[in-house]
């Protein structure tokens, strides 16, 4: 049994006990959030009915930086900056 729920605009497929890395979500270490589910399937059943999926949040990080360098050519335009995502992992506690 699979879902695919939505956090953030994204959409994850996941199931019951997986860890998923996304985009910061408010809250506490510990607390428990809930997720829209979009598609559910359980072996050959389908379901598109609205229902939600609890998580449980087990830590914020950020995660690796990346360099955005902006350049542009006969010109003296160099820019160079960094970024560094704030993400939330999440344990899946029922579909």
């Amino acid at each position: 049994m699979f879902a695919v729920v939505k956090s953030g605009g994204r959409q994850y497929r996941t199931a019951r006990d997986h860890e998923l890395v996304v985009d910061r979500i408010k809250g506490e270490v510990g607390d428990q959030v809930e997720l829209p589910v979009s598609f559910l399937a359980d072996g050959d059943d389908f379901d598109f009915s609205d229902r939600t999926a609890r998580a449980e949040i087990l830590e914020h990080f950020r995660g690796d930086k990346i360099q955005v360098y902006k350049y542009k050519p006969k010109k003296t335009y160099r820019k160079k900056t960094g970024h560094r995502q704030e993400l939330t992992r999440l344990r899946i506690v029922e579909v």
